[in-house]
């Protein structure tokens, strides 16, 4: 080999870094749908571990007319049932849909439209805005390859 293709060769990994094409996009979604659904999960399971204690809460929440428990089985089906199928990759599609109205009913309705504030430490950015902006690209990027509806639906 001469100088040249060793020089060409030591700039292949710089080239992928500068590209606009992905080096693995199924594994970036898989990492991604892990990290956001065992993060949402954990909120779920908290709700659904003191259920008593927060239907106390819930009280003041009122999602289409309904009070008290109603809205939080709801969100506990969203935000730790669905997180798990998310997790899996199982019916994403259909299990963010939930997961969806669960956090643009928060945006919307409870944080009134304040997608950031002043804080301690500049700007913060609310979590159910970042949440809802998250399920809405893997609602249209799809849960990838790596995930059982890939699995199932292989052809």
């Amino acid at each position: 080999m001469d100088i040249f293709t060793i020089n060409t060769l030591n700039h292949q990994p710089m080239k992928k870094l500068l590209s606009s094409l992905p080096i693995n996009l199924d594994l970036g979604l898989l990492l991604i749908r892990l990290i956001i659904g065992i993060l949402m999960a954990c909120y779920g399971y908290q709700k659904l571990t003191h259920f008593e204690d927060t239907a106390a809460y819930f009280n003041e929440v009122n999602f289409l007319g309904m009070t008290g428990k109603v809205p939080l089985v709801l969100t506990i089906f969203a935000e730790f049932f669905c997180s798990l199928l998310l997790i899996a990759g199982l019916l994403s599609r259909l299990s963010l849909i939930p997961l969806l109205i669960c956090m643009g009913y928060i945006v919307v309705v409870m944080d009134k439209m304040e997608i950031y504030t002043s804080g301690d430490h500049g700007v913060e950015i609310g979590h159910a805005f970042l949440y809802f902006v998250i399920y809405l690209a893997l609602f249209f990027t799809g849960p990838g390859r790596y995930s059982v509806d890939a699995a199932v639906l292989k052809k």
